[in-house]
């Protein structure tokens, strides 16, 4: 049993996934930041591989994109930073980003030294459902990565469905069709979520987007597994001198 599924079998309710962008605020912020993560009370860590033109990420993750892009952050350079993370950080880590530096680095050499480090699975929102099932899904699985597809509030029940088939590890929940951080509502999430877990899917479920505090948080887990923040995580690092403490200020903001 892979460290996804064994996290969901043991605690199943109230998971808490954090996005943090490798390389931010500095080039070796990567690994203090993980161990951080870990020790005050994120269940898994979503790594963000930086990128120029990131399509669902908004202002605040774009800027730390661009940050980590001038410290020189790149897929090399963060698979030599996890080279050795699995001697410290052991809940599960996914890495998100986008196919256009994936392909340029080799998608099956990506594969590889990812599931060489360590990771347990991907996040390619860009990566389309045919080109997943033809070509790239097969070369996921040769390395026993959980590949996790994102869902929104427009998604048909038979396109969350057929979604839901090709995911390992869980599903993500986009509570709004806007980017991440954004204060825009898209309809009623909370009979969206309701929709979700009544279709009685074989994932789990994580809610991303706009969850940024306890109250937000803890209103997805009523209707679903758990939450994804991520902007909010980026805001408490901007200015900060100590990410240790800056992570602990946060993290027990939401679930002390």
């Amino acid at each position: 049993m892979n460290r996804i599924s064994k996290l969901f079998r043991e605690k199943y309710n109230k998971i808490l996934n954090i996005y943090c962008t490798a390389g931010y605020p500095e080039s070796e912020s990567t690994l203090p930041i993980m161990k951080a993560l870990q020790q005050n009370g994120a269940d898994i860590i979503e790594l963000g591989m930086p990128y120029s033109d990131p399509l669902a990420d908004g202002p605040v993750i774009q800027q730390s994109s661009s940050v980590a892009i001038s410290n020189g952050m790149t897929i090399a350079k963060l698979f030599e930073q996890l080279k050795d993370f699995r001697k410290e950080i052991t809940i599960p880590v996914v890495l998100m980003g986008y196919m256009n530096p994936v392909f340029q680095y080799g998608f099956e050499k990506f594969c590889a030294d990812a599931a060489a480090v360590g990771i347990d699975g991907l996040i390619l929102p860009d990566l389309p459902e045919f080109e997943f099932e033809s070509e790239y899904g097969a070369i996921i699985k040769k390395y026993s990565l959980d590949f996790i597809f994102l869902v929104t509030p427009e998604t048909s029940d038979e396109r969350i469905r057929k979604l839901d088939s090709l995911s390992t590890g869980f599903l993500y929940a986009v509570s709004s069709s806007s980017t991440t951080g954004s204060e825009k509502k898209s309809g009623n999430t909370e009979e969206y979520l309701k929709k979700l877990k009544a279709l009685k899917l074989k994932n789990p479920i994580l809610v991303g987007f706009g969850i940024k505090d306890k109250s937000s948080f803890n209103a997805v887990c009523e209707h679903a597994n758990g939450g994804i923040i991520g902007t909010a995580y980026i805001k408490a690092l901007e200015n900060s001198a100590d990410v240790n403490a800056s992570t602990k200020s946060f993290l027990s903001s939401i679930v002390g």
